[in-house]
């Protein structure tokens, strides 16, 4: 069966950039927006954690950096179990339009899924995405 390998989801925010670059990028802001707690080492090959207050944890491999315009993470796939080692790619992109930014976000690597997991992690991922961007914009709107 062929099925998409990615999401994508674009979404227009009425701040600048480095605002932007802030609330993806900083413990404070992931930890706002993007579960309830985050620790991040903003470099290529660091590590970053998510946890909820459900006590659910997401545990990131930073992969790419250009401030203020690329981040980009590697994570476990939702619905595999945790010692299995298959991650998707999450790439922010970030870029000016006015004095705001267009924020692309892409999550690829579904398609190396069997058609059972890819269902519940691409179905899971993109109602997450949904949310956690909905959050973001709260987040910035309100900050």
């Amino acid at each position: 069966m062929a099925f998409p390998d990615r999401i994508e989801r674009t979404v227009e925010l009425a701040h600048p950039p480095q605002k932007v670059w802030a609330a993806i990028t900083t413990a404070e802001g992931l930890g706002t927006w993007f579960g309830h707690k985050a620790s991040i080492d903003l470099r290529p090959g660091g590590a970053a954690e998510l946890t909820w207050d459900d006590g659910a944890t997401a545990n990131l491999r930073v992969e790419r950096v250009e401030e203020p315009a690329v981040f980009a993470f590697t994570w476990h796939i939702y619905g595999l179990p945790e010692e299995d080692p298959r991650r998707t790619y999450v790439e922010f992109t970030l870029e000016p339009v006015g004095s705001g930014t267009r924020l692309t976000v892409v999550e690829s690597g579904f398609a190396q899924l069997s058609d059972d997991a890819y269902r519940a992690a691409f179905d899971g991922n993109t109602d997450g995405w949904r949310r956690e961007l909905a959050e973001l914009v709260e987040y910035l709107d309100a900050a």
